[in-house]
């Protein structure tokens, strides 16, 4: 019997050694990068993400990206929501609609915004409207659309020109394509675009009536991130912003350099390539408050939001370049 416990205790040592080295030797053992999924739609907002991957600045930075292709915002939210993507360029009030009952991501960087040389958004008249300044606009149907950041800016945009709120009419248009072809047409008299869909509708006969250079704090689009990744990865989203300040950086010193990325990521109409060029970026910053604040008392007027979603929940600045 003494011998069978003997034997039964040197066993059981030999099976803690052996447990106790695996979980060593696991541990020891180096982790791989972090791998991010980024959902894109095809806008010029996410060139400096291509870049980045194209030219090896992730990896550089120890952190890689895996960019999910995506035709939609919709298709977009639903794959964040999901979990299926870590992060995504969007705008503050698709953040404030995700965040409205509790924080489920976070803005961490400006991913384009207009600059008093730089337009992102413009508001066009169709070449059979007739009209040619701001002031023709007041009472006019602009091709928009409903509940999105299009709205928010027309409406900002105009009051700023002086527009009294019943002086403004917009006419849902979700589709930047039906958009364009209504404008084309004359169907519609006006109607906002995003470049470089706006530069297509220029060369094909519309005209500039008001861009958002002339008001550049309305406009902006952002880079977010689900909230549990931050927090489990905050150093492998710094490696990412790390790397896409570089890739601005390159953009902005060779702008007419990225003309086949431009083209294979279908960022740039085929018609417009060889003219247009990749705009100008803006280094690393993070939306204001009064940035955040106003496009929030927009969304609760039209009815989209009930309540305020906090800044300080929505937006930080913790995770870019030091």
């Amino acid at each position: 019997m003494r011998k069978l416990i003997i034997q039964f205790l040197l066993l059981s040592g030999l099976l803690s050694l052996a447990i106790a080295s695996c979980s060593t030797s696991s541990a020891s053992q180096p982790k791989g990068p972090v791998t991010l999924k980024i959902a894109l739609i095809p806008v010029l907002d996410g060139l400096p993400i291509y870049v980045a991957n194209q030219v090896g600045l992730f990896k550089a930075h120890g952190v890689n990206v895996e960019i999910i292709p995506v035709a939609s915002a919709p298709e977009r939210d639903q794959l964040i929501s999901s979990g299926q993507a870590d992060g995504m360029v969007n705008e503050a009030l698709s953040t404030m609609f995700y965040n409205k009952d509790q924080v489920r991501v976070q803005i961490v960087r400006y991913a384009r915004a207009a600059t008093s040389d730089s337009a992102v958004f413009r508001i066009l008249a169709s070449a059979k409207s007739g009209i040619t300044r701001v002031d023709e606009l007041k009472g006019e149907e602009i091709g928009s659309s409903q509940g999105t950041i299009i709205e928010y800016l027309i409406s900002r945009l105009l009051a700023a020109e002086g527009f009294k709120p019943a002086e403004i009419k917009t006419l849902s248009v979700p589709k930047i394509s039906d958009r364009m072809t209504l404008l084309g047409g004359g169907e519609l008299k006006a109607a906002m675009l995003p470049d470089p869909m706006a530069s297509l509708a220029v060369q094909n006969g519309a005209k500039v009536i008001l861009d958002d250079s002339r008001h550049p704090e309305y406009s902006f689009s952002t880079i977010a991130f689900r909230k549990p990744v931050l927090d489990e990865h905050p150093e492998a989203i710094r490696a990412f912003l790390a790397a896409i300040e570089e890739a601005v950086t390159k953009i902005n010193a060779n702008p007419t350099g990225w003309n086949s990325l431009l083209s294979d990521q279908k960022l740039v109409p085929a018609p417009l390539m060889g003219t247009f060029q990749a705009p100008k970026f803006v280094t690393a910053g993070i939306p204001s408050q009064a940035q955040w604040d106003d496009t929030l008392a927009w969304a609760k007027e039209q009815g989209l939001l009930s309540k305020d979603v906090p800044y300080k929940d929505s937006v930080t600045a913790d995770y870019l370049p030091k």
